[in-house]
């Protein structure tokens, strides 16, 4: 289960009983105190990310993890819980709402049993999903409705490491089993995508580079990606230098994953400032809602000459 980082690089330590012990908070909500609803943005803060280095600053020994073992291995169990908390689970929808597109193809890398998309994108993607089921029912399958047959809806793919988790998702129209970290080119019949989206998932990647590569080759020109980050993580799978600094740094780096890989118009976005407060013991010890932010880039037509990438 997933841990939450500290704010800073050191770890905070709460004396209890005369015992000193780290502050870790699990991912499953409390059952007796609930965070303080959150006011619904009218627009969220960005800034843009400014690359610093000339090429791709990171080196394999960056990548390595406390534990090197088959992430298929680590991956077997479905895991039917969800990584951040209500509070931002509910903030991000709202930016997704203001974000993805309502045509076209969304892949949802490293996919779950949820995506956590609004009612209105998950009730497209249904409807796009229950019609193209019902169209492999056979060509004597007549559509009783008035809808255009060449008209375009929202289909969303999901790419994760569990069978079962995909395919309770109630959303994707498909699905795919592939280790990102084994084989990180994803397959040409993806294309053409008009956006990505990737939940508290970037921090595994230990090959971030080629991925989104491969990605921003199969997205659309003007398709975008947003990638999604907490102070949550499973710390043995987490790549190296992810744990070793600061919440800042750690969106600098996947500033850097974007812009390195042919991204353009990179910004951060601050989704959930961490301020809300839960009531009872969590709160007394001062536990909190998560903070998100999302890393977004643009594919802005076909990048020239390859500037800066790396084979890491």
């Amino acid at each position: 289960m997933p841990i939450r980082l500290p704010r800073t690089p050191a770890t905070r330590t709460l004396t209890l009983l005369g015992v000193s012990i780290p502050v870790v908070y699990s991912t499953m909500a409390s059952t007796t105190s609930q965070p303080t609803p959150p006011t619904p943005p009218t627009t969220f803060s960005s800034r843009p990310y400014k690359p610093t280095h000339p090429t791709f600053p990171y080196t394999p020994l960056d990548f390595r993890r406390q534990d090197e073992s088959d992430d298929t291995d680590f991956y077997s169990q479905p895991r039917f819980v969800t990584h951040i908390d209500d509070n931002a689970i509910t903030l991000l929808r709202q930016y997704y709402a203001a974000t993805l597109p309502r045509k076209g193809r969304i892949l949802d890398l490293c996919s779950s049993w949820i995506s956590h998309f609004p009612s209105e994108l998950e009730d497209l993607a249904i409807a796009a999903k229950e019609k193209k089921n019902k169209k492999q029912q056979g060509p004597d399958w007549n559509s009783d409705s008035n809808e255009d047959e060449g008209e375009e809806g929202l289909e969303v793919i999901g790419l994760g490491m569990n069978a079962k988790e995909l395919s309770s998702n109630p959303i994707l129209t498909s699905s795919l089993l592939q280790n990102l970290n084994l084989n990180p080119t994803l397959p040409a019949s993806l294309s053409p995508l008009s956006a990505t989206t990737c939940v508290v998932s970037i921090d595994y990647l230990t090959r971030p580079l080629p991925v989104l590569t491969s990605l921003h080759a199969l997205t659309k020109p003007g398709g975008s990606i947003h990638l999604v980050i907490s102070n949550r993580c499973f710390p043995t799978k987490a790549v190296g230098r992810w744990l070793r600094v600061n919440e800042e740094e750690r969106l600098r780096i996947v500033g850097d994953y974007l812009w390195f890989s042919g991204w353009r118009e990179v910004e951060i976005v601050e989704v959930s400032d961490g301020r809300g407060r839960v009531g009872g013991l969590m709160g007394w010890i001062g536990g909190g809602v998560d903070p998100l932010w999302v890393v977004r880039g643009v594919k802005v037509g076909e990048t020239k000459g390859e500037e800066g990438r790396s084979e890491l």
